[in-house]
């Protein structure tokens, strides 16, 4: 594997536990804030020193605590694009790129490259404070790749984006990317980003990482209610196996998996698209009371309460195209059903 990962680092209450490895790839760190994704981002770039643990790079080790190796980040090759691009505002554009460039004999030659290969000629002698956003991003891009690193970070890339620019930037920035013979770290709480650029994942949550597993697998079966939530499940509740089946004490409800239910399953997920309006009497139908519709722009929200459920228990989130819920007959009480195959099984 081109980077393999595996620190430890307290910092304050949070306990930063992380280890993957990534090819020559696009990889995913996907969590939510604060979980710890920005810090071992800095680590693998050596701004931050872990407590423990080894950081390699192409077979070179940029970290090491037992070896007592530590290399400083002007020798470690890693691009990294921070959130506010970090150019240098007293420098134009030839001039941060300039700064980048290893081969002295080569510096004019490779920053008139990276200056056409970005479309920033016409602003070249500009600095930073007379850019838009997305010239800043260009710029800090090709600063990165005229250093000719051997790993790139990003960190939440477009988060100083508006929507429409980011749309934009997104496109040109995979374009980029896949000329890039080495490894790319994106970090993102965005599933779309993330599902959009990188073909593998590592869900992070409260420090802890996960198992790498492909986007597809993330969705399918994420496994656990954190990297759940992260792909963009809505409803949650506890259960209790029972053999092909899961009982749901806050429902009321017993449904069928369609598959064995291991012993360590004690949460399931259901995609608010997988819930659909029914004829009683199917498989995993059961009866509901409307408690509220919400009008969203390209669909319908409506949240449920299944017959059986306890006062304190969730809502049930179903979301149907604004078309079918205008068909749907009583818009007070209704039957629903849930695929077995959908259920998505939680451990801890």
């Amino acid at each position: 594997m081109a980077l393999s990962v595996d620190i430890q680092k307290q910092l304050g209450d949070l306990r930063l536990e992380v280890r993957f490895e990534a090819g020559d790839e696009t990889l995913a760190l996907l969590g939510a804030s604060g979980c710890g994704k920005s810090v071992t981002l800095k680590c693998v770039a050596g701004i931050l020193t872990p407590d423990e643990g080894h950081i390699q790079l192409d077979g070179v080790t940029l970290y090491d605590s037992a070896a007592r190796i530590d290399l400083p980040p002007q020798r470690r090759r890693v691009g990294y694009l921070f959130q506010q691009y970090a150019l240098f505002p007293n420098m134009t554009v030839r001039q941060n790129i300039a700064a980048a460039v290893r081969d002295k004999s080569r510096r004019q030659t490779e920053v008139a490259e990276k200056l056409r290969q970005f479309r920033l000629e016409a602003v070249a002698d500009q600095k930073p404070g007379q850019l838009s956003g997305g010239q800043q991003q260009r710029c800090a891009l090709a600063r990165i790749l005229a250093s000719e690193p051997r790993a790139i970070l990003l960190d939440e890339p477009f988060s100083a984006l508006d929507s429409y620019l980011k749309y934009q930037l997104e496109l040109e920035l995979a374009d980029t990317l896949g000329g890039f013979p080495g490894t790319v770290l994106w970090v993102s709480h965005d599933r779309g980003e993330v599902f959009r650029n990188c073909r593998r994942v590592c869900v992070m949550d409260r420090g802890r990482s996960q198992p790498v597993t492909t986007l597809e697998e993330l969705f399918r079966s994420p496994g656990t209610e954190a990297a759940a939530r992260l792909s963009g499940c809505k409803n949650y509740a506890d259960a209790r196996p029972r053999e092909a089946a899961v009982f749901l004490p806050d429902w009321g409800l017993t449904l069928s998996c369609g598959r064995p239910v291991p012993e360590d399953v004690c949460r399931i997920g259901i995609r608010a698209h997988h819930i659909r309006p029914a004829a009683p009497g199917g498989e995993n139908c059961f009866a509901c009371t409307v408690e509220r519709v919400v009008e969203d722009v390209f669909s319908t929200i409506v949240l449920l309460r299944p017959e059986g459920a306890a006062p304190e228990a969730p809502l049930l989130r179903m979301e149907l195209d604004k078309e079918a819920w205008q068909a749907v007959p009583d818009k007070s009480h209704l039957t629903v059903s849930v695929p077995p195959e959908a259920i998505l099984l939680l451990g801890s």
